[in-house]
């Protein structure tokens, strides 16, 4: 059995929110702000996460998530790094996204959820940040 991924993760300062758009629509100007930005296009939608405060009211979004950041930069060949957040905030029955980048990986929770969160995975062994 391997030893555990143990990791240093932050909690980024803002509320965020994903949103949805059409597959076709031009990424909008209010996405751009913030430290986090994801922008993921495919045949089927636009799913923008983006700083909650710059969402205009019309827009088909979720929000209210915190961020927590995998202090990285995290190399190709570790494995088992998004299980080791995923396991231990799936037994403290808290959904996530993930977000993968090239450089590491990110989890949003609702924030509602960030102190349970943040207690499953600090009592799992990673070190987090608030």
């Amino acid at each position: 059995m391997s030893p555990k991924a143990l990791l240093t993760l932050t909690v980024l300062p803002d509320r965020y929110a994903i949103c949805r758009l059409d597959a076709k629509a031009p990424v909008p100007a209010w996405a751009s702000d913030g430290e986090f930005l994801s922008i993921t296009r495919t045949s089927d939608e636009l799913s923008i996460i983006c700083l909650e405060v710059n969402i205009p009211v019309d827009a088909q979004c979720m929000a209210g998530w915190r961020v927590l950041k995998c202090e990285g930069p995290l190399d190709f060949t570790l494995t088992g790094v998004m299980a080791s957040i995923a396991d231990p905030l799936a037994d403290a029955a808290i959904a996530i996204f993930p977000i993968a980048t090239h450089d590491t990986d990110y989890v949003l929770v609702k924030e509602a959820q960030l102190e349970a969160a943040v207690n499953a995975l600090t009592s799992y062994g990673h070190v987090v940040r608030v």
